[in-house]
């Protein structure tokens, strides 16, 4: 295999699954495009496809199946719309039966139904198998899961157990989250008492109802959909906490019984004194500048079809335009990355990290500042998920330092040779290499922190395991512990799969060298570009 940086793009086209056979395919190629976000409640999700396993060889002719899992109260649901939310699925399936619990699978288009009584899912699959059964104007495939029941983060005792705290896991955060957007999405359904926003693992968020029966609505009505079109989907599960304890009313946090509750003073007494003094009158409390209005919601967005069922109507929401919720969003579309290893990190390899969040204009590495660069993204909104998922993560045994700079572009002035003996500047404008570059293109990008798991594709079929164990030696980085691959069409041209490394940063490291590498195949016309992002999975 040689290697080159040529500026190659040859994405695969993100598949369209329209019927049980099609679906088949996701449960082992469900990644071969992108990566979404593992949050609480996701294992669930892989446990639920592997145990759901579905057999091909048993599929009558006229689509239905032969059950040869053990009946059990849990079904396992596949071939769902894209557009469909909790609500549509008791709707069309509680004549089977009554429903305890519903666990969504957004961007697999799957989720897994627990009905009160075996013999209702037996109703269930029986009937699936022999007439067709549509939720939200589609037509869905069954069968059992062999598990007997859905785990619950909450109440393990009481299957029809509920909580009037919601645990909202947002996947694939295109735009900010802010408790502002939160409430516009919740509150017309149910009365918010209370949200709270962390950002341990991807971006989740609590929230706290007048009552019980509001957070179920809630839960039917959002789970599975979109806060806005094609992103910021909302996967929606019982939280464990019966209250939540907010501090402070900004962004991440927000007592709406307590609408004059102050930021806690961080200590009494004499304060250090500021060398500067205070912030600059272009920077907000938070260090970050004036504020865009975030993308209006579309009218053809998932919150337009609910049941039926004792659910409010949930229209397009405008979003506040003047909330001070809304200053979280960067001022400039430049980042500032600080702690850079000055030996093995130059614009190239910036540009691999960070342009899985977002379109890269242009990288320069500051000449007065060793070890410090800019990065011109495409909008704000790139470098605000820059920040979040990229502060503070060690590459090459150096923490890097991502925010928000005050610069609104970069300008390629003080030219110089880093240590690798490349140019600290380079413009990334044109190249093929950039995911962002439409909607559709934009939407295949499921935004995802970093893990120790990384998703490849768009590699030749004759690339082996040991090819790409040699490919991480010949670049000094760490080999990968466990390798997996999808299986593909016969007709597919490029294959996909994971690699497990030992830790979060060799994974981090071995992206930052590798993306984008140019794999050479003999008679081959043109380079294959290895492509990597960070997997939903935790380990393999």
């Amino acid at each position: 295999m040689g290697v080159s940086f040529a500026q190659e793009y040859e994405r695969a086209p993100k598949r369209l699954k329209v019927s049980a056979e099609d679906e088949e395919e996701l449960e082992e190629g469900e990644e071969s495009d992108s990566a979404s976000p593992r949050l609480m409640g996701e294992d669930e999700e892989d446990e639920g496809q592997r145990r759901a396993r579905w057999s091909s060889s048993d599929r009558k002719d006229n689509g239905s199946e032969t059950h040869r899992i053990a009946p059990s109260p849990v079904v396992h649901v596949r071939g769902l719309c894209e557009s469909v939310v909790e609500a549509d699925l008791v709707e069309s399936l509680e004549k089977f039966g009554n429903i305890c619990y519903v666990m969504m699978m957004p961007f697999k288009r799957q989720a897994l139904v627990e009905f009160e009584e075996a013999q209702s899912a037996d109703r269930c699959v029986s009937f699936g198998s022999q007439e067709p059964v549509y939720i939200a104007g589609q037509q869905a495939f069954f069968n059992y899961s062999t598990s007997k029941r859905i785990t619950r983060p909450t109440n393990a005792d009481d299957p029809n157990s509920g909580n009037k705290v919601l645990l909202l896991s947002i996947q694939n955060p295109l735009y900010p989250i802010t408790t502002d957007v939160l409430y516009t999405v919740c509150n017309p359904i149910g009365n918010v008492l209370r949200i709270v926003i962390f950002k341990r693992n991807g971006i989740q968020a609590m929230v706290e109802f007048e009552s019980i029966q509001n957070a179920q609505k809630a839960k039917a009505a959002l789970n599975g959909a979109d806060i806005y079109a094609g992103c910021c989907t909302l996967k929606i599960e019982y939280a464990r906490p019966s209250r939540l304890n907010v501090i402070r009313n900004d962004n991440d946090s927000w007592d709406y019984t307590k609408p004059f509750l102050l930021r806690r003073e961080r200590c009494k007494g004499r304060q250090r004194q500021a060398i500067l003094g205070e912030h600059p009158s272009s920077y907000s409390d938070n260090g970050y500048g004036s504020h865009c209005p975030l993308l209006p919601l579309p009218s053809n967005n998932r919150f337009k079809r609910v049941s039926h069922h004792d659910v409010p109507e949930v229209v397009s929401y405008p979003l506040p335009q003047s909330s001070a919720s809304y200053m979280s969003h960067a001022s400039s579309a430049v980042a500032m990355v600080s702690g850079l290893h000055p030996n093995k990190m130059n614009c190239t390899r910036i540009f691999n990290l960070f342009c899985l969040y977002g379109n890269i204009e242009k990288v320069k590495f500051m000449k007065s500042v060793p070890g410090t660069a800019l990065v011109e993204m495409g909008d704000e909104y790139a470098v605000d998920r820059a920040i979040t998922h990229l502060n503070s993560i060690k590459v090459f045994s150096k923490r890097l330092n991502v925010c928000v700079s005050k610069q609104h572009a970069v300008i390629p002035s003080q030219v110089f040779e880093l240590d690798d003996g490349s140019s600290s500047y380079k413009d990334f404008a044109m190249t093929r290499n950039n995911r962002f570059t439409s909607a559709g293109q934009a939407s295949k990008n499921i935004i995802q922190p970093p893990s120790c798991v990384l998703h490849f594709y768009n590699v030749p079929p004759c690339v082996s395991e040991e090819d790409l164990q040699r490919l991480c030696t010949e670049h000094d980085v760490p080999g990968f512990i466990k390798y997996k691959v999808f299986d593909a069409k016969p007709s597919s041209k490029t294959i996909s799969g994971l690699l497990e490394f030992d830790s979060k940063t060799h994974a981090v490291e071995v992206l930052t060298v590798l993306n984008h590498y140019q794999i050479r195949i003999p008679n081959g016309s043109n380079p294959y570009t290895l492509k990597l992002c960070f997997s939903t999975s935790s380990h393999l």
